[in-house]
């Protein structure tokens, strides 16, 4: 997933390393927001849940990062594109189905 949403961040010209920073920092955010929002207003939480994110979060920054160093950007920018274009069309497809 990060390297999906890295595909945002390195549209503007902003550097490998800074996109999955910025990424990672967004997820977080993000997250965390959603979390808090959910618990004010009430909602069940399953507890059960928080550590495997966490667990998946912790795994996926480093992974990216490798990813990113490793592979051209250039070719990173293609596959990243196909797969986004392949995901959305499944998407659209299981949506008007």
């Amino acid at each position: 997933m990060d390297l999906l949403l890295w595909e945002v961040n390195c549209l503007p010209g902003v550097e490998d390393k800074n996109a999955v920073g910025i990424t990672s920092l967004a997820e977080g955010l993000t997250c965390l927001s959603g979390v808090v929002s959910y618990l004010i207003t009430n909602g069940f939480f399953d507890w059960i849940l928080v550590p495997y994110l966490i667990i998946g979060g912790i795994i996926a920054a480093p992974l990216s990062a490798i990813t990113v160093k490793q592979i051209k950007t250039k070719l990173l920018r293609i596959i990243i594109g196909k797969a986004t274009i392949i995901f959305g069309l499944f998407i659209l497809w299981s949506v008007l189905l």
